[in-house]
């Protein structure tokens, strides 16, 4: 475990994390900060609560949809997969 210390929001969270998880930790928090950044220059948002609430929305929703594109992805590929199954076992059959 290493300690790190990272600035979310302008307030610092110290860490024990894996050192494999450290450059991961600090890009979602450079990323979060840009967030952060964009919703305060580009919303009248007064709380920064309510902007760490939109930053977390955005990345659950971006998850989500990464989630939704993988299972269509999936589906397609097995389709293909069994229309191939279905044409060799027809060729074989012959």
């Amino acid at each position: 475990m290493q300690k790190i210390k990272l600035t979310i929001a302008n307030r610092v969270y110290p860490l024990n994390v894996p050192v494999e998880q450290e450059e991961g930790l600090r890009l979602a928090s450079k990323k979060i900060d840009i967030m952060i950044k964009h919703f305060e220059e580009n919303y009248a948002v007064k709380d920064k609560q309510d902007v760490l609430a939109m930053c977390a929305l955005q990345l659950a929703t971006q998850s989500e949809q990464e989630t939704i594109s993988e299972a269509k992805t999936n589906e397609e590929v097995n389709k293909r997969i069994k229309k191939m199954n279905e044409s060799l076992q027809e060729f074989f059959d012959l």
